[in-house]
């Protein structure tokens, strides 16, 4: 009894764990870039009338090597100018998500060309 008890626990807690890993950032490699002017605005009308907007940006990228690297990615909003972003990216240029990162974040080798 107790040891299905237990068993139980040890379960809850690993499904739990499961499900709260961001898998779009796992085992990525990382670009960083500074945010230029948007490539293109893509607007889709939903069927309730409202208008929802896609910002596309395509810019040179930096891995952490300070190695140059195409990239294009979305954002749900228009970013600010020339913020830092630190990009997932997974098959060399599928990105999965971005954070925005503070200069001091950006490696040394990709800061000195940004």
């Amino acid at each position: 009894m107790k040891k299905g008890i237990i068993a139980s626990i040890a379960l809850v807690i690993v499904v739990i764990g499961l499900i709260n890993i961001d898998w779009q950032r796992l085992g990525k490699d990382h670009v960083y870039v500074q945010v230029g002017e948007v490539t293109e605005v893509e607007e889709t009308t939903l069927d309730s009338g409202d208008v929802v907007r896609r910002y596309i940006y395509s810019t040179e990228g930096l891995t952490k090597d300070g190695d140059p690297q195409t990239v294009t990615f979305t954002a749900a909003k228009e970013l600010r100018s020339g913020a830092y972003l630190k990009l997932y990216v997974k098959n060399k240029d599928e990105v999965t998500s971005y954070d925005e990162v503070s200069v001091a974040d950006v490696p040394e080798a990709a800061r000195e060309k940004l």
